[in-house]
């Protein structure tokens, strides 16, 4: 099996090369934005028509969620533009398209989780852009994979993880928002999950839930990371971490640019029955990957 990474230096696309990179039998090449700007879909003609891969995998995103409200064109490119230029040329080349969305298309009213047919209604830019890549793709070509996750942390980049340790180490008195719900999930396990799904694919093309088991609370989140930390077996976040007080607060005493929403639960009953997988809680991960970030600070 041949790879093609799009986004290769965010997030996401670092955890595929980082997995990818141990495993033997599977090809695979990585773009970043400054080697292939998908928004531009000449470029990307000549990349994926050079490399021809078994799949496009398109980590690339915009996710500065406040920003996007004040950089709705930006937003709107990157999130629209630059998946449906993918689908396009993938289309072109009979190569499946794999895409990354958010639990931002929806609204969070919902009592209980998100299945993939319900109305989506996103509260702000941000939300608004990752649906519409959703739909560009769909109506462009049939074979796509989009898989809709939520909360996501890992070792690389700006996430939840990173920044309550790193608040944490510089503060005792802390405050997180307790009135918003969803389910963290590890890029690692993302990748890891979807090097199983490839191979099994037939026809099953659409839109997936991928999040990882346990509903939680920011505040609760940001509980279980602290623990987690101080649970190591060294002295090294005992040594780091000052937070001795974490209280939780409601998102009405933490205002921002975009509206968040309250339940982003996403129930991933449809791709584990699909693909026969089994998804490990996300505590698992989060002890994972609080110890590589140990080990690389």
């Amino acid at each position: 099996m041949k790879l093609l990474i799009t986004g290769a230096a965010g997030q996401l696309g670092k955890a595929f090369v980082s997995e990818l990179k141990a495993k033997k039998n599977v090809q695979f090449s990585a773009y970043s934005r400054g080697d292939l700007d998908v928004t531009c879909v000449e470029e990307a003609q000549t990349v994926i028509a050079r490399e021809r891969p078994d799949f496009v995998i398109n980590t690339g995103a915009y996710t500065q969620v406040d920003l996007a409200e004040s950089e709705k064109e930006n937003a709107y490119l990157v999130n629209e533009k630059g998946p449906a230029n993918l689908a396009e040329v993938c289309k072109r080349l009979d190569i499946p398209l794999v895409h990354f969305s958010t639990d931002y298309v929806f609204d969070g009213t919902k009592q209980g989780p998100w299945h993939e047919d319900d109305q989506t209604a996103p509260l702000g830019i941000y939300g608004a852009s990752k649906l519409a890549g959703e739909q560009a793709i769909a109506q462009i070509h049939s074979k796509h994979l989009i898989f809709r996750t939520s909360w996501v942390f890992s070792e690389y980049g700006h996430n939840f993880v990173k920044t309550m340790l790193h608040v944490g180490a510089m503060r005792e008195k802390m405050k997180v928002v307790d009135d918003q719900v969803g389910k963290p999930t590890a890029a690692r396990e993302i990748v890891r999950l979807i090097l199983q799904i490839l191979p099994k694919i037939e026809n099953h093309w659409g839109i997936y839930n991928l999040a990882q088991p346990q509903t939680i609370s920011w505040y609760g989140f940001a509980q279980a990371i602290f623990e987690q930390a101080r649970s190591l077996d060294n002295n090294y976040w005992n040594q780091h971490l000052m937070v001795n007080d974490l209280q939780p607060i409601p998102s009405s005493e933490y205002p921002t640019h975009a509206q968040r929403p309250s339940n982003s639960e996403l129930d991933t009953s449809k791709v584990e029955s699909t693909f026969g997988l089994k998804i490990k809680p996300w505590n698992n991960s989060l002890q994972e990957t609080i110890g590589a970030l140990q080990d690389n600070d």
